[in-house]
């Protein structure tokens, strides 16, 4: 079960939330922002994780199901087997960027903000959760530098409502370049459509149930009622997890 996969040692873990870690491994990875890596444990499956950083790798855990609990069982020292990076990622575009990020999904969101400001490239950074303790990473993003807008729908932290909200009002009063997202499905249907309307280029990262990574069994295609923009057959884990629109 383990043919493609590698061990990597659990250096450390950083609880962010009562169900939230931030998991860091004795390892560096060679990937793009938004590229993510299936992880196995005996006996208890594999699941994919989108990659949080690349040196050192690491990865953010919630704790939803029988393989991200046994993942939180880990202690320094154990090991993780991983296959990967897989998928597409995103690709650094124009001067001025916005990142919007929807709870976990702003894991791979943070290798790119630290990439693009490396790089020189003004960011923005809206995110969003139900309320303050999903909102994960915000400090992290401002530590880069990066302007960092946040809602809630409750109104526990930042705006009162839904992370669209915030990116409407954004890209009312700036001009972007480039809006890059990961986070749930309704989340980025209605990025989808503000870029539509502000005619704004965008790359999101599509969440989807992934069993194989690798295309063959199309248990992740992604449906075209959430993005018309998306071609028929679209698989996550294969095409993507990232796909990328130009506006006409």
């Amino acid at each position: 079960m383990t043919a493609g996969f590698q061990a990597v040692l659990l250096n450390s873990v950083t609880m962010l939330n009562d169900c939230t870690c931030w998991m860091e491994f004795d390892f560096a990875m060679d990937a793009q922002p938004g590229q993510f890596v299936m992880a196995w444990l005996p006996d208890i499956g594999e699941k994919p994780f989108s990659i949080a950083s690349m040196d050192p790798f690491s990865l953010l855990v919630v704790d939803v199901g029988p393989f991200s609990h046994a993942m939180l069982q880990l202690r320094v020292g154990d090991p993780l087997w991983i296959r990967g990076p897989l998928g597409t990622g995103f690709v650094l575009e124009g001067k001025s960027i916005l990142l919007v990020g929807g709870g976990y999904g702003s894991a791979p969101l943070l290798p790119l903000a630290a990439l693009a400001k490396s790089s020189g490239i003004s960011v923005h950074v809206c995110l969003g959760a139900r309320s303050a303790p999903g909102i994960l990473l915000s400090d992290e993003f401002e530590q880069l530098g990066c302007e960092v807008s946040l809602a809630t729908e409750d109104g526990s932290r930042g705006s009162e409502g839904l992370v669209t909200g915030i990116v409407e009002e954004a890209v009312d009063y700036s001009a972007f370049d480039m809006l890059y997202a990961c986070g749930p499905t309704g989340m980025l249907s209605g990025l989808a459509g503000i870029c539509k309307i502000h005619r704004l280029n965008y790359q999101l990262s599509w969440e989807a149930h992934m069993r194989c990574g690798m295309g063959l069994c199309g248990s992740c295609e992604v449906s075209q009622a959430l993005d018309p923009a998306l071609p028929s057959g679209w698989l996550a884990c294969y095409d993507g997890p990232v796909f990328r629109k130009q506006i006409e």
